[in-house]
Parts: C-alpha cells; structure tokens; sequence
C-alpha cells in the first residue's frame, strides 16, 4: 500500500445521477489494490476527499484518535463520510449532500493526491489554484529544489 500513488489531474463530468466514471489509470491501480469500495467525506477547502477504502481507515483512526479540541473537525471528516461501490461501469455515486457541499454540479476535477484524491467543482479548482500561484510560497517550500 505504502508504493501506490494516485497522480495528475482529470476533467471529469457528473451524469444526471451524480456520478462520476473513475478514470480508467485509477481504476487498474484500484483493481491491483482489489479495492472496489471508497471513501467520499468533506475537504476544509470546500472540495470532496475520496479515499480507497485502506487509506480511509488509516486516516479515520488518526482522525478519532485526535483529542477533544479538534472535535469539530472530527464531525466534518467522519461525520460526513460516505462509504460507496465502484460500480460495473466503473462510475462513483457522489452523495446529494456531498455534491451540495462541494458545489458540485457537472464539470469536476479528480486530482490523484498520493494515498488519495480530491474531488473538486472544476471552476473552483481553477480560482482556487489561481490564488494558490499567485500567493507567496510557504517557507516550507523556498529551499526545494525542482
């Protein structure tokens, strides 16, 4: 599990039934892991985090194991998990509720984000990654190279 890596960016759009077709990269990776089942919650920059149903347990148990502080967040991560099938044709039901709190509406954007992936409005990703370049770079960042 530690060598799987979910990369680049896909235009996709939601059906009329809020689903969306796992890209076909994704869905061998997914196969090879014989992972069928994933993980949508809420993201805190307005996105949806779509988890393999491994990495979902790794991140809900270092969620729940956060002290009372960080209760609300524990709401917004795991109070809004949704467990869902990849279905024969290979496509993802994003919750009504889900959809709603994303801004989800028909064109998104599935980033590969390592262990995992976001599911953006693709109109809010491009504002979003707009205002990242266009922000200083964290200082985390300025003695990387490339």
């Amino acid at each position: 599990m530690a060598n799987i890596v979910f990369q680049g960016p896909a235009a996709l759009t939601l059906d009329g039934k809020g689903r969306i077709a796992m890209p076909s990269r994704h869905r061998e990776v997914l196969s090879a892991m014989n992972v069928n089942q994933l993980t949508i919650t809420k993201h805190p920059e307005g996105s949806l985090l779509v988890f393999p149903r491994p990495a979902w347990e790794t991140f809900r148990d270092r969620v729940a194991a956060l002290p009372m502080e960080a209760a609300g967040w524990k709401r917004v991560f795991l109070g809004n998990a949704m467990d869902v099938e990849i279905d024969g044709s290979s496509r993802v039901l994003i919750a009504p509720e889900l959809r709603a709190a994303a801004g989800l509406t028909r064109d998104v954007m599935l980033l590969g984000m390592g262990s995992h992936f976001e599911l953006w409005d693709a109109a809010r990703y491009a504002e979003h990654e707009a205002k990242v370049m266009q922000s200083p770079m964290p200082e985390s960042l300025k003695s990387f190279s490339f």
